[in-house]
């Protein structure tokens, strides 16, 4: 039936056609998902006959055909002027007095006894496709009240159908412009301006992990969030954890927030403005852990509701504190690339950071740094074109597919610069802070978002590698084969690899990288000597009123976010084995840490961990592991001892660990610990009675077994894994595990350096080997020919032993 209005109550995901995409999902919503908690406001949507209609009665369905007749499709250059034609056109129009009547009273219905204020928002009828998302194409008016007010912000929108990057949009797409029509949705106003406002995926938007919710916010409304005025909060929900009603929070990341855009009622009606954010407000999430986890269960249940990864705007109500969604689409970009293929960029070698900020994509770029302030004032831009700007609009989309890569001061991973980067496949780094003064004007610049979540921007062009690999075609051995990681931003990529796991999840990375203080340093703050080094920890932990919390923060996030990725495969975390050089280079460390000429062979590994210097800071890293395994659920996280001398000590810091929480067994917790001691090879059956297994750490037991400092440069021709002694040590190793039905695997380089290492390993029995992730394929490819070799050896043996 032929209509200019329908209800949301009226409309479901089947009226695309009729109502666009936006308005078709929150109809779908308001009637499907509302029942399960879900708060949608209510609202009605002008339909695409309407629409239709406006533009017949007003006789501009052919002027606006000719029009577009007329753009330059080789470099669009008239586009502005085309775009501004085509507006003014529709401007001009006028409503029957039909359908003015029906807008009115459906908003008077909308609103009861009073006036209410409203979003009116455009929806094409090409819109929230699975494969172009139109993001940011169309405007919204939000804050709208009375009937004149409404009745004109429905016609901005049905000439926002034309504005010039929603033009040059679906010209890029390829669709007509004159078979798409603009319903608009007017929708009860939620009071963000006085509470918060973001953007939610269901999806880890950079790599496509599926296990995670990636929430944003800022104060006031969503479109500083959206444009990427401001660098938002950031919060990573792992669904699993959700579903199990765990703590599911396993990120969360303060952005500055430094503006919140809020209302004005001025003569004319409401405006937007922008203000500065307080001092306190800055430094507070814009959500309670109560409210992620609320809004994480809604997208949750609208991901499966519409069995697809979804993009979510929110709303928080500042007036009621009630939370909102008030947008879902599906997600555009993971859904068409292909599953199993992979092109890996890596940087050969590199130079010297100019700047910072969120790496959106995993390219790698090469070109002239072009500083511009808007798209009006731009110059001729070539695919060697690298923009550098405060933020970027909607109005900057009809440039940015014409340029090597995108970099801004501001914004962050949902702003709509990183989204439409995301889509164009355009390597961009948003939320730099300073990249308009660091990055000189005209100067060659190297852009990588190849470095996890963190992208660099490089001065000069640095040499790097492009290299596309199918998983599909690789097969796993028998021997199982794991990853040794230690930095959590690229934890969500390189689960994609083939893998079994994580051997070796090295905690030392994690405090250094993001703890950076000292665990003693911030459980005796106050013996620390100089004053700068307490102002300097004063700095990282001021939203603390801990400072030990902070370290416990830190040091869980990191840690969850890999068990995390590759859960529910085993990750086992070695715990801190830094020598006493490099923790006393830790924030505060020197303070806490003895001098000694030996590091090496020092106080490292177990023996600090029951020792009153460091006893300490070790129920720290405890209380971060049972933070991971039992208040998240993450019970694939296994733990591992390193540089464990004695059995004595052995039997120590198993004690010592369940004095913190952590007892053995106890919620599956298995305890394994490092074979890089003779002492270890020696007594590995022993060790198997206090331990759940093994990881032969064969740097160390090469080098204690040949009596070399592996750190000397001197002695270093004649470091050697592959030495007969080595391997010997580590063939009673394996050969003793198999007799106590112990688990053992290995961690290091050589089986993916050496063929006949792997070989070596494979017929000794080895149960794992862990590799770093740029010799996992390698490695792979070395025990699956090590393993033909040997059943192909066991056949013949077994035909000789039969003749």
């Amino acid at each position: 039936m032929k209509t200019h209005i329908k209800k949301f109550s009226e409309i479901g995901i089947q009226d695309i056609s009729s109502v666009g995409g936006k308005n078709a999902s929150l109809g779908e919503m308001y009637n499907q998902l509302t029942t399960k908690g879900i708060n949608i406001p209510n609202g009605f949507a002008t339909t695409s006959y309407a629409f239709w209609e406006f533009i017949k009665d007003n006789k501009i369905e052919t002027p606006l055909k000719q029009l577009l007749t007329q753009l330059n499709r080789k470099d669009y250059s008239n586009l502005e002027t085309i775009g501004q034609h085509a507006r003014t056109l529709i401007l001009a129009g006028s409503f029957t007095v039909e359908l003015s009547n029906n807008i009115k009273n459906s908003y008077l219905n909308l609103c009861g006894k009073n006036l209410k204020e409203v979003a009116v928002r455009s929806s094409a009828t090409a819109e929230d496709l699975p494969d172009a998302s139109f993001a940011g194409q169309h405007e919204t008016y939000l804050n709208i009240k009375g009937e004149a007010q409404i009745l004109e912000a429905v016609k901005k929108c049905f000439a926002s159908l034309y504005t010039n990057r929603a033009i040059k949009y679906r010209e890029d797409k390829g669709f007509k412009h004159h078979t798409i029509a603009l319903s608009v949705g007017i929708q009860l106003m939620v009071r963000s301006d006085k509470g918060g406002s973001g953007v939610g995926f269901t999806i880890e938007p950079e790599s496509g992990f599926k296990n995670v919710i990636v929430l944003t916010g800022v104060w006031g409304l969503g479109e500083n969030s959206i444009q990427g005025t401001v660098n938002p909060d950031e919060f990573y929900v792992f669904k699993p954890s959700l579903a199990k009603g765990k703590y599911p929070i396993i990120q969360k990341k303060m952005g500055d927030k430094k503006l919140t855009m809020i209302y004005t009622n001025k003569q004319r009606g409401t405006t937007i403005v922008n203000r500065k954010t307080s001092k306190i407000k800055q430094q507070q999430f814009v959500l309670t852990d109560d409210e992620i986890t609320t809004m994480a269960n809604w997208a949750k249940l609208i991901e499966d509701h519409y069995q697809k990864s979804m993009d979510i705007e929110w709303a928080k109500d500042g007036i009621t504190n009630q939370l909102f969604i008030t947008q879902a689409r599906p997600e555009t970009i993971h859904q068409t690339r292909p599953k199993n293929s992979h092109i890996e960029y890596k940087l050969l070698k590199k130079g010297k950071i100019l700047t910072n900020g969120n790496a959106i994509g995993s390219k790698i770029a090469i070109g002239k740094a072009c500083f511009l302030k808007s798209p009006k004032n731009c110059g001729p831009l070539t695919p060697n074109t690298i923009i550098v700007t405060d933020t970027i609009t909607p109005d900057w989309d009809p440039l940015l597919k014409q340029v090597a890569g995108i970099i801004t001061n501001k914004g962050g991973r949902t702003s709509h610069a990183a989204i439409v980067a995301r889509e164009l496949g355009v390597p961009a780094i948003v939320g730099c802070k300073n990249a308009t003064t660091a990055i000189t004007d005209g100067d060659t610049i190297t852009i990588s978002c190849a470095e996890g979540k963190t992208g660099y921007v490089y001065k000069g062009a640095l040499y790097f590698e492009e290299k596309k690999i199918d998983f599909s075609n690789i097969k796993m051995p028998n021997t199982e084969v794991k990853m040794i990681l230690a930095d959590p931003e690229n934890a969500f990529p390189l689960s994609f690899y083939p893998n079994n796991g994580v051997g070796l999840l090295r905690m030392e990375f994690i405090i250094t990288h993001n703890v950076k203080v000292h665990p003693m340093a911030l459980v005796k703050f106050n013996k620390i000597k100089k004053y700068s080094v307490k102002k300097e920890i004063e700095i990282l932990t001021k939203n603390y009123a801990n400072k030990q919390t902070y370290f416990i923060d830190k040091l869980t996030e990191g840690i969850a976010t890999i068990a995390a990725a590759f859960y529910p495969k085993e990750v086992i975390i070695r715990l801190s084995d830094f020598k006493t050089n490099e923790y006393a280079n830790l924030i505060g460390g020197k303070d806490f840490e003895p001098h000694e000429e030996n590091p090496m062979l020092g106080f490292r590994g177990a023996s600090r961990y029951y020792n009153d210097a460091y006893k300490a800071g070790f129920a720290l890293e405890c209380d971060a592991i049972k933070k991971v395994r039992n208040l998240m659920g993450l019970t694939n996280l296994k733990v591992m001892i390193p540089f464990c001398r004695t059995l004595e000590e052995g039997k120590k810091v198993i004690e010592t660990m369940a004095e913190n929480g952590l007892k053995q067994h106890e919620n599956g917790l298995e305890i394994y610990t490092m074979i890089e001691l003779p002492s270890n090879v020696l007594l590995a059956g022993q060790f198997a009675e206090i331990f759940d297994g093994f990881s032969i750490g064969s740097n160390d037991l090469t080098q204690l077994t040949l009596g070399i400092d592996r750190d000397s440069e001197l002695m270093e021709k004649l470091f050697n894994e592959n030495d007969e002694a080595a391997k010997k040590m580590i063939k009673i190793a394996i050969q003793s595990a198999k007799k106590t039905q112990t688990k053992i695997g290995l961690c290091g380089q050589a089986p993916s350096d050496f063929p006949e290492f792997a070989s070596f390993l494979v017929n000794e029995g080895i149960d794992s080997i862990s590799f770093n992730p740029d010799a996992l394929l390698q490695g792979i490819e070395n025990i699956n020919k090590a393993e033909e070799h040997l059943k192909a050896s066991q056949k013949v043996n077994d035909f000789i032993f039969y003749e």
